[in-house]
């Protein structure tokens, strides 16, 4: 049973990368997360926004992935949780206008339990009358509404920007997830073991957009040294990012994803110098897979014994570096072809959020996983959060 509980506090079109990364992070770290929107129940789904610097003089939004709630307003209890998250994006303008989302915060705040809230989440936390005299900063178009309720704004310098006041941790965009979760994690009362593993992501263009972020910033917050490589790119560029959903078709629908910057090159990287190697899935595998200094790679971290976790399409990497010979592993489904043909045994994802480790193998069959995805690679990497 999970040791802390924690209320994610969503609505329609919040920003994709800040309902998931803290949702799906936070589990792999062994908290419990009900995730709940006014007006709706466990099993409905939120839309949610994609929002972006494009160059223009505010952001860019398209649609994301739809989120799953996992539990139903009207039946939860302030009492029932350790501390509260609230996402950005579009929702919190209209959350701000519900009393009984207001109500929630006050009993969260008056209880001194741990609030972190990000981007637009803030014009809840003002409408709340919670931030009076409080340090806290928020994407910057939210300063003047914040200053109007009384907190003490801090600029924020860099879109990463993170505040913590006591109970309450602010940030400023999902840029900010690393130092949001990680002093959301001190506040209740959590600490972090053996964090300090340097970690590479083999990335491409239209790569799964939850499937790179998520764990990369969720190792990230535990402290970790993360580094991202795509061949032919170097740090700074990007990559943009396919969304993956479910949708009701035969197959997954695509979507236009956030664009991922990457952190170093990958003609330079000394792949020696890291402890383990994450291959997210989407469209780059395909392509990927026949990149004779990818396979070279990841050849490397298998022959070293070294933790490799790759997840939904990642896996026709690993079968074209044959490197599954022996090894039993998942994928998502329409790759059990490359699995099978590349000498794995097959491991059926029964759920869809399934996952399986065999030696310094992780493997798993889609994002809705990522919260066993992560925390079996923490597992071989010998990673814990402890409260």
């Amino acid at each position: 049973m999970a040791s802390k509980k924690v209320l994610l506090l969503c609505g329609d079109y919040m920003e994709d990368y800040e309902v998931m990364v803290p949702f799906q992070a936070l589990q792999a770290y062994g908290v419990a997360v009900d995730a709940v929107c006014p007006g709706k129940k466990a099993g409905d789904i939120c839309r949610t926004a994609v929002h972006q610097g494009t160059g223009h003089q505010t952001y860019f939004e398209s649609r994301g992935h739809n989120f799953a709630l996992n539990a139903s307003f009207d039946e939860i209890s302030a009492n029932g949780y350790d501390g509260l998250v609230i996402p950005g994006g579009r929702a919190p303008e209209y959350l701000a206008m519900d009393e009984k989302v207001l109500d929630l915060v006050r009993k969260f705040s008056d209880a001194k339990k741990p609030i972190a809230s990000v981007c637009h989440g803030q014009l809840i936390l003002a409408a709340a009358g919670v931030v009076q005299n409080r340090s806290c900063t928020a994407y910057p178009a939210v300063k003047p509404v914040l200053l109007a309720a009384g907190a003490k704004w801090e600029e924020p310098d860099t879109m990463a920007k993170c505040s913590a006041d006591g109970n309450l941790i602010t940030g400023a965009t999902y840029d900010s997830h690393p130092e949001f979760i990680s002093l959301f994690i001190k506040a209740l009362g959590g600490s972090v073991a053996g964090s300090n593993k340097r970690i590479l992501f083999l990335c491409g263009d239209y790569m799964e957009d939850y499937e790179v972020m998520v764990p990369f910033q969720s190792l990230q917050a535990l402290g970790c040294h993360v580094d991202a490589v795509c061949p032919d790119k170097g740090a700074g560029d990007k990559c943009p990012t396919a969304i993956h959903d479910f949708e009701g078709d035969q197959t997954y629908s695509e979507k236009p994803g956030h664009d991922f910057t990457l952190t170093a090159s990958f003609e330079s990287v000394d792949a020696s110098s890291y402890d383990a190697l994450v291959i997210p899935g989407g469209r780059a595998p395909e392509y990927l897979a026949l990149n004779g200094k990818v396979l070279s790679l990841v050849k490397g971290f298998m022959d070293k014994g070294k933790p490799i976790a790759s997840i939904c399409h990642g896996q026709q990497i690993l079968s074209a570096a044959g490197v599954l010979k022996g090894k039993k592993c998942t994928a998502y489904p329409a790759v059990k072809l490359n699995v099978v043909l590349g000498g794995g045994t097959w491991l059926e994802p029964n759920p869809i959020d399934r996952c399986f480790t065999d030696g310094n193998l992780v493997t798993g069959a889609a994002w809705p996983g990522h919260p066993e995805f992560v925390s079996q690679l923490m597992a071989l990497l010998g990673i814990k959060v402890s409260f």
